[in-house]
């Protein structure tokens, strides 16, 4: 599934460059993840662990830097892991393009994540909302550790997000559902536009 978010920072747009081409810093903001080894350029074994009610699974992987191109600024890093109990596999790859605004930067990410086994079983429009709760939160920390540079202070003391688990993530994906199947049902219909 191909997931799109977006967001601003309060910089220029070379020191979040920066930002994103550091890849401990960037994993760091993603909840539940963990780099345990560099085992090349800019490559690195981790773990990731996702909680969604009685289902616990625990990523064991590899993250590296597929792509970058300094000019255009993005970034394209690529992650792949198998749950540590044989139960699903996952792969996500993150295209982050960076758009100068003056002082600030948009940030445009591009999430493609493919999910197996367990975590797949609960459908594409609950898996799909969760990520997009997981996103949010990485997007915020991502925002507080950058302040966090801008400021002088070490952005690896911030505090780390907090594993992808828990009631506020499973009711922020549960309104997101609730949201959706009340647009689907209760705005106005709109026809399909005329081919004739």
């Amino acid at each position: 599934m191909l997931i799109n978010h977006s967001f601003q920072v309060d910089q220029p747009i070379d020191q979040v460059w920066n930002f994103f081409d550091d890849v401990p810093l960037v994993a760091a903001c993603v909840p539940g993840a963990d780099l345990t080894k560099e085992i090349g350029d800019d490559q690195y074994e981790g773990d990731v662990t996702i909680s969604a009610g009685p289902v616990k699974l625990e990523f064991s992987g590899e993250l590296k830097i597929k792509s970058r191109d300094n000019t255009k600024k993005v970034i394209v890093l690529e992650g792949a892991g198998a749950d540590k109990k044989g139960r699903g596999a996952a792969t996500v790859v993150l295209d982050a393009s960076l758009n100068s605004l003056g002082g600030s930067t948009r940030v445009d990410l591009a999430i493609d994540l493919t999910i197996s086994g367990a975590a797949a079983q609960y459908g594409r429009g609950l898996v799909a909302d969760f990520t997009e709760v997981l996103i949010d939160q990485t997007a915020n920390s991502m925002k507080t550790r950058m302040t966090a540079i801008a400021e002088g202070r070490d952005p690896m003391a911030v505090g780390a997000p907090q594993a992808a688990s828990g009631l506020s993530i499973a009711f922020s994906a549960f309104t997101l559902a609730v949201k959706r199947v009340f647009a689907r049902f209760f705005l106005p219909y709109q026809p399909a536009p005329s081919r004739s």
